[in-house]
């Protein structure tokens, strides 16, 4: 007997197997150069393809698995794995599982997580942060929700003239549906209903979208949840130097939207793409895209090689390409990020995945975050003085996003996948959008 389980099943019984609970061996069938490029931590390899001759004794000796043994099979779309699921039932295997719709539907498992978040003041405004994980490729976005009401500006934006003391920067965020809370959705996917349920579990109102910037390893759900839900979208202004074509509302450098309350204030941090923005939320947490991670920093070259440059020329010492992001990221880091309080806690827009599938130090299911202070300190790249911060990023470039240069036009509105199968094909794989960490030789990205 052949049991089919769904994606989020299947994260569900590897959760049970890391705690002790359960024990089962995944059986990737895909070819090779698909399971070397991206797969589920731990499984093991055995290609198989429907309607071939199934040969037991070879898939004994090659996986080391024996009808006593739990699996569970797994491919591209499902179908293969269905298939070979029922050459392993007709051998004599009476534990095995499929998991439907195959990496595909693993590439749309997410995992829905709060922030903790520092103690604020006693008549501070109540404030949620809940991050929404994609757990196979490692993206991660957030909801931030606050009060009921939009409340006093509490800070003027900085270099803001005396007379915009009033807070005349600071827009209010309508609420749309009179539920009891108000949020705001930052960095969504395609599956903008995961924003839409975390809000509900809260009892809140979404208000307002946001980008961090033009996102390069994943479809932006951003635009698309704006139009259903009929609230504004917010890209960095700067994204209109990138001839964004879709319709959105440019938030400037410390602009400040009220949140309930909260103050989502933009800081403008590029390097990793020129329209790169930080959203500081309630002085407690700061959002950081793909600007800073709890183990590294954004690189700076795929916004330029995505244009159909010359990629070694866009590493030079001018104001253009990839050297001249990494000086701008330099100065974002330690002239904003690094210059807010050690206690603010630092969100990052993704956690790594490796091609094997393991996380690092990241755990999915629990919320990936550090703080300010933690960063500067335990970040051996930040310890760089900017010529040899600068050197070490454009030196080492680590594997690209797979399909980047369509993610990054379809993300401008200038191109669009024509359906749902073309745009899970486009964006599958694990996310690549930090800085190669070792300081070694260059990638090779061919």
């Amino acid at each position: 007997m052949v049991e089919t389980i769904s994606a989020d099943e299947f994260r569900d019984r590897i959760d049970a197997r890391r705690r002790g609970d359960r024990s089962f061996t995944v059986v990737d069938t895909r070819p090779e150069e698909s399971f070397e490029g991206w797969r589920v931590a731990d499984a093991v390899h055995y290609f198989y393809k429907p309607f071939h001759e199934f040969d037991l004794a070879d898939f004994e000796r090659e996986t080391g698995l024996s009808p006593g043994d739990s699996i569970v099979t797994l491919c591209a779309k499902g179908k293969a794995s269905e298939d070979f699921a029922a050459e392993l039932a007709a051998a004599g295997y009476e534990d095995v599982t499929v998991v439907a719709d195959g990496m595909r539907g693993w590439s749309a498992v997410y995992d829905r997580t709060e922030v903790p978040l520092p103690d604020g003041p006693d008549d501070a405004p109540p404030l949620d942060l809940v991050q929404v994980q994609r757990r196979a490729k490692g993206c991660l976005g957030y909801l931030a929700v606050g009060g009921r009401e939009p409340g006093e500006a509490d800070h003027v934006p900085a270099g803001a003239p005396a007379d915009d003391a009033d807070g005349a920067d600071r827009i209010a965020v309508a609420d749309p549906d009179g539920a009891d809370r108000i949020a705001v959705a930052i960095d969504v996917s395609r599956h903008g209903d995961e924003w839409v349920a975390a809000a509900a579990e809260r009892d809140a109102s979404i208000a307002a979208v946001l980008d961090t910037h033009v996102h390069a390893d994943h479809l932006s759900g951003g635009r698309a949840l704006a139009d259903d839900l009929g609230v504004p979208y917010y890209l960095p202004a700067a994204a209109a130097d990138r001839d964004v074509a879709h319709a959105f509302e440019p938030i400037g450098r410390n602009e400040t939207l009220d949140v309930g309350g909260v103050d989502l204030k933009a800081l403008a941090t590029p390097g990793h793409t020129d329209d790169g923005a930080s959203y500081l939320i309630g002085g407690a947490a700061v959002l950081t895209g793909d600007t800073l991670f709890t183990e590294g920093v954004g690189r700076t070259e795929l916004q330029f090689s995505a244009g159909g440059g010359d990629e070694s020329a866009a590493a030079g010492d001018g104001d253009e390409g990839a050297a001249g992001a990494a000086r701008r990221l330099y100065d974002s880091l330690h002239g904003t990020l690094l210059a807010q309080p050690d206690g603010v806690v630092v969100c990052p827009g993704h956690f790594a995945v490796a091609n094997d599938g393991t996380t690092g130090g990241a755990e999915p299911g629990e919320p990936v975050f550090t703080t300010v202070g933690d960063a500067r300190r335990g970040i051996e790249v930040l310890e760089l003085d900017r010529a040899a911060f600068v050197d070490r990023i454009t030196r080492t470039l680590p594997e690209k996003p797979p399909n980047y240069e369509s993610v990054i036009a379809a993300n401008r509105g200038v191109e669009s996948p024509p359906d749902v199968t073309a745009a899970i094909e486009l964006e599958l794989g694990p996310n690549r959008c930090a800085a190669e960490p070792d300081a070694g030789s260059a990638a090779d990205d061919d």
